[in-house]
């Protein structure tokens, strides 16, 4: 049974509680006195004190000081900067564990949510690589790096360079990584020649808080076809110096197929925005899908984990059961891999993404792989997808959709059943607002299929398929 004292600032210390779940953001979940505490690292199972740092109207915050029993689903992480980066909240758990908890949140989420009755279907699809699976990394350069070897009462006194992942809820102090076990070679080596590089001419880290300093970021990406591409991000202009830094790094690794540099000066780290200059290689990267060539500029967007990609279109063309006639519309298409997946077993499918570059790579993807039954349109789905829009492109048999962590606007779920299509194939990197999604979308459609998919082992993210099928077509039946 817990015990409850209280701490320094008055917010209680709850011990021998036991972990009984695993939730939100990868976070494990303990209960007490009625409340819910959210606590990282921790394991269902668990016997541990809890420090309460923080209080909402339902829930507290905590953090673990203390173990009484260590759950049976623990493993010891295979990183050694576990439990300081934020990139692998569930190194410690059992990968199977991992799968069992994904699954359990998919159909908390549709069941708890939703209300919705799902089907039977098939267990979560983990995937074949628990580590290095990634093809996408980006990096902080700081001149605060978080070091272990003092006390906290002196850390905030030290101005030291490093380069690696920002340390949850702190914008201002990366984790200096030394590895990293998301993504393959040459990630890791680049990421530690830039830091020692940076070091060594004694280049200025960048500063978060004043923002200013001279390297700030880099992005690494990598393909199964073996390429290579870095985008490094810089605090200010100054020519002979990333002339040299391009020269250096594109000596040292032969590998870098493709590789940019960008000036940031905003108070902010995205680059969307700003002209990228194309400093050495080609301006793109390729990767395959089966037969299916796409290229990869350094701001389209790509599935991060390319084998469970090309697993997660398979299911999206399975649950179309597709016959050769159909018009299908592709709802936040980005650069058109699912398109093109599906484009050949199809009369026709439409594109519709607001980003316009990414509209750009979607028309040269689909030329590329010689397709040409396929349409792309840039515009908000909000307004874009309208009884006009219909009336231009002809009424969709089945809808792709594949929307943000945030689901579909209303809208854009008032319009689909409106349109009324005999299929709707939901994809989705967040259960909780598909869920949400299809509650509303259930007076006209059935849920027919589910079918989770792991594309991010070692932490809480889960992928979900989902095929809705009109409730008048099985009537017909």
């Amino acid at each position: 049974m817990s015990r409850r004292r209280k701490n320094k600032k008055d917010l209680p210390v709850f011990e021998r509680v036991q972990i009984y779940d695993a939730g939100a953001e990868g976070k494990a979940i303990a209960r007490v006195d009625n409340m819910v505490i959210f606590v990282p690292f921790g394991a269902p199972g668990d016997i541990v004190d809890i420090k309460v740092i923080g209080k909402r109207k339902s829930f507290y915050e905590g953090e673990i000081i203390g173990f009484h029993h260590y759950s049976d689903v623990r493993r010891s992480p295979k990183c050694e900067h576990f439990g300081l980066c934020g990139g692998c909240k569930w190194q410690h758990i059992e990968y199977g564990k991992q799968l069992y908890f994904k699954q359990k949140q998919v159909v908390d989420s549709f069941e708890r949510i939703g209300k919705i009755k799902i089907p039977a279907f098939q267990s979560i699809i983990p995937s074949e690589s628990e580590y290095f699976y990634r093809n996408k990394l980006e990096f902080s350069f700081s001149n605060r790096k978080w070091l272990t070897d003092i006390s906290s009462e002196n850390i905030n006194d030290t101005t030291t360079n490093g380069l690696g992942m920002h340390l949850p809820r702190m914008f201002d102090r990366i984790v200096d990584l030394e590895n990293c076990y998301l993504q393959k070679e040459p990630s890791n080596s680049i990421r530690l020649f830039l830091r020692d590089y940076g070091i060594k001419r004694n280049l200025t880290f960048y500063d978060s808080r004043n923002h200013h300093g001279f390297l700030r970021n880099v992005t690494i990406r990598t393909t199964s076809t073996g390429q290579t591409m870095v985008i490094i991000s810089f605090g200010y202009d100054d020519n002979n110096e990333i002339a040299e830094l391009v020269n250096q790094l594109s000596t040292a690794f032969p590998q870098i197929t493709s590789l940019f540099t960008v000036i940031n000066q905003k108070r902010n780290d995205t680059i969307y925005d700003l002209a990228l200059n194309p400093a050495h290689g080609k301006p793109y990267i390729t990767e395959m899908l089966e037969n299916l060539e796409f290229k990869i500029g350094p701001l389209s967007f790509f599935q991060t984990n390319t084998e469970q990609a090309l697993v997660l279109y398979k299911i999206v063309r399975q649950f179309g059961s597709f016959q050769g006639n159909e018009l299908v519309y592709d709802l936040y298409c980005g650069t058109g891999t699912i398109t093109c997946f599906v484009a050949k077993g199809v009369k026709s499918i439409v594109g519709i993404d607001n980003v316009p570059e990414a509209i750009d790579d979607a028309r040269e993807n689909s030329n590329l792989n010689g397709i040409f039954n396929t349409a792309f349109v840039v515009g908000d789905l909000a307004t874009t997808l309208n009884s006009d829009f219909v009336m231009k492109h002809g009424t969709p048999d089945v809808i792709i959709t594949d929307p943000p962590r945030s689901g579909m606007h209303p809208k854009v779920i008032k319009q689909i059943l409106e349109i009324l299509p005999e299929k709707i194939i939901y994809v989705s990197c967040n259960p909780a607002t598909q869920a949400r999604d299809i509650s509303l979308l259930a007076e006209r459609y059935l849920l027919a299929e589910i079918q989770p998919v792991d594309m991010f082992p070692q932490t809480h993210h889960v992928e979900n398929v989902s095929l809705l099928i009109k409730k008048s077509l099985i009537s017909e039946q």
